[in-house]
Parts: C-alpha cells; sequence; structure tokens
C-alpha cells in the first residue's frame, strides 16, 4: 500500500516515539519530527521521505550538526520488492557507517503500520532489535520491545560539526520545542502554516485583545495578562497582519486576527484554558449565546403562534367564502 504523501508516515512514527517515553512535536526548525525525552539534554530528529533518496541521506547528515540523534524513516512498500529504494539491508549498512539511525513504515489496509528498525545508531544491543531483514512477527512487537528496554539505545551521533556549532544548533531546536504548547503540526507538511513558537505568542496576545474589557490594551496589560515577553515588539512588528494600533500606545485586534483566533482553534483552546481570564470570557460568551438561542428560540415560537393564528384566521374566511359560493350556486 504505497503512501501518497510523506506526512502520511508521521503519525506512526509519532506514536512510535511517544511509546518510548518522548515528547513529540513536528516541523521544529525544518525538522520533521523531533523528540525530547525527560532528563536527556539533546532531541532525537527523524526525516522522512516516501523512498530512500540522496537528498535524505544529505539531509540527515546536516542534521547531525545540532548534535542530536538523526534517523531517517522512508515507506516499505510491499509491492515493490525488486525496486532500487527497498535493499534495506545495503542502506542499513550505509547509515550504520554514518552513525545515522534508520526505521521503515510498512501499511496495511486492515491493521496499524508496523515499524521496522533496521539500523541502530551505534552498535545495537543483542537480541533488542535485528539489524537485517525484520519478520513480519519480529516487527510487529518492535515498539513495545523498544520501549521495555533497559539499555540505553542512544549512543552519541558521530560529531560532523564543531562542539560549540553542535550546542548553538541544539539550543535553537530545544528553543523552539519548548516554545510549542502542544504538536499542532504534521511533519512533512509543505506549503502549509505552522503553528511556531512566535506564532503561538502572537496568539496569545491576540487572545488578550479578544477577552479584554476595553476596546484597546496596551503593551503592558498585554504582557501581563499573557506573560508574553516583549508583546511591545510583536505588538508594533505586526508580522501575521492581525493588530492595529488605535492610539498613542493602543492596539487592537483586526478582522484578521479574529480570523486567526478560528483558524488555529486547537492552540487557543490551550491557552484559552491555561488562562483564567480567557476562560470566564469563553464562559461569558457561552452564556450570552445560550441566552440569545433561548431569546431567538422563543421569538420563533411567537412567530409560529402568529402563523398559526393567521392561518386558522384565513381557513375560517375561505370556508366562509366558499359557503357564499355555493348559496350563490344554490339560488
Amino acid at each position: 500500500m504505497a503512501v501518497k504523501y510523506e506526512t502520511e508516515l508521521y503519525p506512526a512514527l509519532k506514536a512510535f516515539w511517544t511509546a518510548r517515553g518522548y515528547e513529540v512535536k513536528a516541523e521544529i526548525k525544518g525538522c520533521d519530527l523531533v523528540a525530547l525525552r525527560h532528563g536527556e539534554s539533546l532531541p532525537v530528529i527523524v526525516e522522512m521521505k516516501k523512498t530512500f533518496t540522496l537528498a535524505l541521506l544529505l539531509q540527515g547528515l546536516d542534521r547531525q550538526r545540532t548534535g542530536a540523534a538523526v534517523w531517517l524513516a522512508v515507506e516499505r512498500n510491499r509491492v515493490k520488492k525488486g525496486a532500487h529504494n527497498q535493499r534495506f539491508g545495503e542502506i542499513s549498512d550505509l547509515c550504520r557507517r554514518l552513525s545515522l539511525g534508520f526505521m521503515t513504515v510498512t501499511f496495511y489496509k486492515t491493521k496499524r503500520p508496523v515499524i521496522e528498525v533496521w539500523c541502530e545508531i551505534g552498535a545495537p544491543p543483542a537480541g533488542v532489535i535485528p539489524t537485517g531483514g525484520v519478520s513480519p512477527a519480529v516487527a510487529e512487537n518492535a515498539a513495545e520491545r523498544y520501549a521495555a528496554s533497559a539499555v540505553p539505545l542512544l549512543p552519541a551521533a558521530a560529531p560532523t560539526a564543531r562542539s560549540g556549532g553542535r550546542r548553538k544548533g541544539a539550543a535553537k531546536l530545544l528553543k523552539e520545542f519548548a516554545g510549542r504548547s502542544g504538536d499542532y503540526n504534521i511533519g512533512g507538511s509543505t506549503k502549509r502554516k505552522l503553528v511556531t513558537a512566535y506564532r503561538e505568542r502572537a496568539l496569545q496576545c491576540a487572545l488578550a485583545l479578544r477577552c479584554a474589557d476595553a476596546p484597546a490594551l496596551a503593551p503592558r496589560q498585554v504582557g501581563a495578562l499573557t506573560g508574553v515577553a516583549d508583546p511591545g515588539q510583536l505588538l508594533r512588528s505586526n508580522y501575521y497582519g492581525w493588530f492595529s494600533k488605535t492610539g498613542r500606545g493602543l492596539y487592537a485586534l483586526t478582522p484578521a486576527g479574529h480570523a486567526a483566533l478560528l483558524e488555529y482553534r486547537e492552540a487557543v483552546s490551550y491557552w484559552t484554558t491555561l488562562f483564567p481570564w480567557a476562560g470566564a470570557a469563553a464562559a461569558d460568551a457561552a452564556e450570552r449565546t445560550e441566552s440569545g438561542a433561548e431569546a431567538a428560540e422563543a421569538e420563533s415560537a411567537e412567530r409560529l403562534d402568529a402563523l398559526e393564528d393567521e392561518a386558522a384566521i384565513n381557513a375560517d374566511a375561505l370556508e366562509s367564502a366558499i359557503y357564499y359560493i355555493e348559496e350563490l350556486q344554490r339560488t
């Protein structure tokens, strides 16, 4: 079962790493999947493609500059057994020499996808993960056994850059990772708006402006409500066109900002739950909506009663007219 888009690989890979105790987020600084486990200083990066290509290999080598453990993941198409991109044994040997992890995802019509780990970074523990061809029975339980192993599975990646460069690259990844409240993207996405840490900060400011009692707020008020660092710079730059300056040091939400709060409702829902003032505003809005709905329902009922009365009057008038016509015909 061949996949059409590489984004289809992401849910299975995310579930695999989540089962091993990692927090997973997609599209961090251009990386398809970034996973971080509590207590570990460096993340895991997974780059995905539908098939194994030279571009994927070079991408993996470039990601090693961050110092992270880098894996490559492709689909294993059961139909194309003789295709060049199905020579997973040879690909595994290549990845092992380059200190890259390699895994495949096999899709089925009637059961969940199967993850096969072909090459662990460094020497794999004996009896934990097979490094050659993997039988379906072994592959079916690979994720469970991999998660249950007490042996450290991720030796440090081979250094491909100066230590300062690795620390800097890893710090950027970790900062962006920590700045996102959840995983609102899909790994492998192209030509799609991403929910980045910066966009989340802008959404918090937009939420504060929407929920405020006043028509406009000062940056310090927005900062006090949201905790966003330097909200004045964010509001002034207005990168997304969500904010408008209504007076000296005052900002309001534009129609584009209102639309953004609906477009990114999943992230907005998290912040609405987190901020008490946003939750209270949402509750008030819901109450007003419910009251409006009840008023509209009552008005509709009144209109229906009026229409029924009018229909009854018209029916009586029609009956009288028919009787009068019949009397005229008889005379």
